[in-house]
């Protein structure tokens, strides 16, 4: 290892102080016991990233943030179904570095600029024994991070991988609590959080968040899921290390690829505060940038839908009595959505398929045949005249072969229908969807397997091509893939409105963990704005009627709905006032203050005007929080509309629905004190001086 070392210190020479090349015994990187290989910092200096590879040339990576440890050595590797395992006898054979310091502008988001500032460090290694094999492990840098992948060239020993599993780790330095939901349960991603240390955490889906002892915050995820398995988290028994656990296929490897090939990056977000996780741009800046060109035909914005009456069932999918997908019934929504500039309806169970047992066998489902009762045509033009459009439904009860099937003609028939945007979903349970081969031989493969991967991309390229956008619902988790894919609007992947419908309810806690958690991915379709604040049989929401205002700024999606009824908002327009007012496309966001699964306040400026708009929202605690209005033009007088918990608001109680709404003057700079019920919150619309307020 030293003649190794001296020959490598000769060769890179011309690399730059970031890069290290001698053993180092400092906290956060590998022990003394260990040689250290390379070194690569973030370009503040704040972030530091270890290589080691010990005795038994074994390779590991470290990562420090000030010069204490966040991850501690922690594997890299992997295990294949028909060949030897890439874990030992790893020497290094060479590594790099560069910088690179650039921006570039979101068509929609909740940023419109977004910098890229970071460090590279590539480290090249090959076994010294058994198959020589290669493997190439980049880093990605930040002040805020660190990104790896690994990649694979071709190689005589390596043109193809069948992949059991990865061996890489996570060592958190500290215990801590973590929050986090559990992965390969049958429900997919739809699961409450739960709240533990992190040396007892089980199996757990990615986004997974945990506050050391420190007080340090970190987020383990991953970016750029392109034609791999998503990654999960287990605990390495009774330790603060978390391994890597690839989703399953239908088949033994978890990931087959033919060599050249790269893995999605495992991403580390890092900060000392709750908030700080949410600012940070590893996701999108880690994946490619847009594919598609020009997307000026991708228009942002809110919706009503033929939907919450079916949650609730008074209304059905499927035809008959009770069906909801009817041309009356929708000409009633358009004209709702059409009299409070509200520019989408959305449809579901208008098309065949619906009527018989159609859960986890969508086989009787077309995409491009309404049902009778459904005169699609004359919805169409209806539609247009009011300056609305309709946003289609394409359930496939996990048949996906089925649907790879009809994707063109289903496509073609909404764009023939003015139909910008589809809302796609796969009800079956975990393990269950159906792949149906070339041969007719048939296989179940798992949502967030590399098949069922590569499937949800075929749907959002092949949308792209008709100018459609995807809203996918029972989805694979958000890895920013929006950036290369900017149809790619929203998606589901967790507990949304619905449950509220149901019994055993969303507690307050929940939007405040998933704002800090899964949102951390990317956008959701939440699906808030039940002002009623009932769901079946009457059954109450655990919210505020204030909250469920302030969830469409602290929830980011471009698609946003208005989830209840025309009915039920006719009894609170004043309340109904806020959802017409708030945008759903932003020019800057801020995180004001938040501590996950109990509050967050969010500040987020329109990008069509001067004016910003806060949300808060807590768990159900009252709280009183001060916030600063440093995001306004400061000495600038702003006309701030407050919708805010009535004093006796309760979520609880019958007070849920006690809301105030006042009109003040705020300048810029002005500190606020913002009152929260318990399950409350607050929205607040800010004005800007010459700004128009509508009514």
């Amino acid at each position: 290892m030293k003649t190794l070392l001296l020959a490598l210190a000769a060769a890179t020479s011309a690399l730059t102080p970031a890069v290290a090349l001698a053993q180092d015994t400092r906290a956060g990187v590998p022990s003394p016991g260990d040689n250290v290989v390379a070194r690569g910092s973030s370009p503040d200096g704040s972030i530091t990233v270890s290589v080691a590879i010990d005795g038994d040339g074994r390779a590991t990576y470290a990562i420090a943030r000030r010069g204490k440890p966040v991850i501690r050595p922690s594997a890299l590797g992997f295990l294949f179904t028909d060949a030897r395992k890439i874990d030992r006898a790893l020497a290094l054979v060479s590594t790099s570095q560069s910088k690179s310091d650039t921006s570039w502008t979101q068509p929609f988001g909740e940023w419109k600029t977004i910098r890229d500032n970071h460090n590279e460090l590539v480290v090249r290694l090959r076994e010294t024994k058994n198959l020589n094999r290669e493997m190439v492990v980049t880093f990605r840098i930040f002040d805020d991070g660190v990104g790896f992948r690994y990649s694979f060239p071709d190689q005589p020993n390596l043109h193809h991988a069948n992949i059991a599993e990865e061996l890489t780790q996570f060592a958190l330095a500290e215990d801590g609590t973590a929050w986090w939901k559990p992965a390969f349960e049958w429900n997919r991603e739809e699961y409450l959080y739960n709240k533990t240390p992190v040396s007892a955490v089980g199996t757990a889906q990615t986004v997974f968040t945990a506050k050391l002892a420190s007080g340090t915050h970190v987020a383990i995820h991953e970016a750029a899921l392109v034609d791999y398995s998503a990654m999960n988290l287990a605990q390495v028994a009774g330790t603060t290390t978390l391994k890597a656990v690839l989703t399953p296929g239908s088949g033994a490897p978890k990931v087959s690829r033919d060599a050249p090939f790269a893995t999605p990056w495992r991403t580390i977000i890092i900060a000392d505060d709750a908030p700080g996780l949410y600012m940070s741009h590893i996701e999108l800046n880690l994946n490619e940038p847009n594919k598609l060109g020009d997307v000026s035909w991708i228009k942002p914005g809110k919706f009503v839908g033929v939907w919450w009456n079916m949650i609730k069932g008074d209304w059905t999918w499927a035809t008959g009595p009770k069906h909801g997908a009817t041309t009356a019934n929708v000409k009633r929504y358009i004209d709702f959505a059409a009299a409070n500039r509200i520019p989408g309806v959305l449809v579901e169970g208008w098309n065949v398929g619906w009527n018989g047992d159609w859960f986890g066998d969508g086989n009787a489902m077309e995409f491009d045949q309404p049902t009778p009762d459904f005169d699609a045509d004359e919805l169409a033009r209806y539609a247009k005249s009011k300056g609305v459009y309709l946003i289609g439904h394409n359930e496939t009860g996990g048949s996906a072969s089925h649907y790879d099937a009809q994707l063109d003609r289903a496509f073609k028939f909404a764009r023939d229908h003015g139909i910008p945007a589809i809302k796609t979903g796969y009800v079956t349970d975990a393990g269950e969807i159906e792949r149906v081969d070339a041969d007719g031989s048939k296989h179940r493969e798992w949502h967030e397997g590399q098949w069922m991967v590569n499937h949800y991309s075929r749907v959002v390229e092949t949308a792209a091509k008709y100018r459609i956008g995807i809203d996918s619902h029972e989805p694979v988790k958000d890895t920013g893939l929006r950036r290369t894919y900017p149809n790619w609007l929203s998606r589901e992947g967790g507990r949304g409105m619905e449950y509220n419908a149901w019994p055993g309810k969303n507690p307050p806690e929940h939007e405040t963990n998933m704002f800090f958690t899964q949102w951390l991915g990317g956008p959701m379709d939440f699906t808030p704005g039940v002002l009623s604040l009932t769901g079946s049989e009457g059954s109450p929401l655990q919210s505020t009627e204030a909250k469920q205002l302030a969830l469409y700024v602290v929830i980011y999606s471009p698609v946003a709905m208005a989830a209840d009824t025309p009915e039920n908002y006719a009894k609170h327009m004043d309340a109904f006032q806020f959802i017409r007012d708030v945008p759903v496309d932003w020019s800057d966001t801020r995180v004001l203050n938040g501590e996950v699964g109990d509050y967050v306040t969010v500040a987020r400026k329109d990008r069509g005007s001067n004016d910003w708009y806060l949300g808060s929202i807590t768990d159900e605690n009252a709280r009183t929080l001060t916030v600063a209005t440093d995001f306004l033009d400061k000495g600038k007088t702003y006309t701030a509309q407050v919708y805010r918990d009535g004093d006796d608001a309760d979520y609880k109680t019958e007070a849920r629905h006690s809301i105030k709404i006042e009109t003040i003057k705020v300048r810029g700079g002005d500190t606020l004190t913002i009152k929260l019920a318990p399950g409350g919150g607050q929205a607040i619309r800010f004005v800007a001086p010459g700004g128009r307020i509508r009514r």
